[in-house]
């Protein structure tokens, strides 16, 4: 069975105060890590600090993004060495909000998943389609190609320890959400095109995620669902007792 993964995502939020906090009054909690990963993907400005108030605990700490390159003249961006030099386990890779403002691609989504590898971290590899798009039907044609490019050239192993987020644009922070039977049919479509693309075993293996307004409220239904395997959350892992709620149905699933 997949283990279940939550993974948080600040975004641009808390100050460092906030940040550490937050964590302070998770770590008091009692989550089984044999069941769920709990993962916090924070502002590149806190990592090291979380990083540090997290050692020896069920958390793993994430940055939100990262560039392609080891090193260079790319005035404010931090590489993959510099995360895993931190200690950092996790990076978020191609989160819509990325690709809208930040002009990421599928081509520059694909050269981060590898560089992520190339330095020991493990990519959450965000996907998802507009609500023009799924209006269009062409929901599962974009997914599916959006991760097959995300994925070119790496190794099945590398495919296999990935996680992929699907994350449908129209429900990102507007409070709607795909209800737990649509999010499965577009999980089971991303472990069907990694299927094609990569085999059985990798299919069966990969772990995908539900983005998009998950909450506690809509938690357990999602991950009651075949192919859903955990969560990457904006608001509601902005405060611990919430988050903590979450991490709690991911044991249960």
């Amino acid at each position: 069975m997949r283990k279940r993964v939550i993974a948080g995502n600040w975004k641009m939020y808390k100050t460092l105060s906030e940040a550490k906090d937050f964590v302070e009054q998770l770590r008091e909690k009692q989550v089984d890590s044999s069941k769920v990963e709990t993962v916090i993907c924070a502002p590149a400005l806190f990592l090291d600090q979380l990083v540090q108030a997290t050692k020896d605990s069920f958390i793993s700490i994430g940055a939100q993004t990262m560039h392609e390159e080891k090193e260079g003249a790319f005035t404010g961006e931090v590489s993959g060495h510099q995360l895993q030099d931190l200690g950092v386990s996790y990076v978020v890779i191609g989160h819509s909000e990325r690709r809208q403002y930040f002009n990421e691609t599928d081509d520059t989504v694909n050269k981060k998943v590898i560089a992520a590898f190339e330095n020991n971290l493990t990519p959450i590899i965000c996907v998802g389609e507009t609500l023009e798009q799924r209006e269009q039907n062409e929901t599962e044609s974009i997914v599916s190609a959006q991760v097959m490019a995300a994925l070119e050239g790496l190794t099945e192993e590398s495919v296999e320890n990935s996680i992929i987020a699907y994350e449908p644009i129209w429900a990102i922070g507007t409070g709607k959400t795909a209800t737990a039977d649509d999010a499965n049919d577009v999980c089971q479509a991303i472990r069907e095109t990694i299927l094609d693309g990569f085999g059985e075993e990798v299919a069966s293996s990969v772990r995908i995620q539900y983005g998009g307004s998950v909450k506690p409220e809509n938690i357990e239904e999602l991950l009651s669902k075949e192919h859903i395997d955990g969560a990457l959350v904006g608001g509601a892992s902005l405060q611990a007792d919430s988050f903590v709620k979450l991490l709690e149905a991911g044991e249960n699933a």
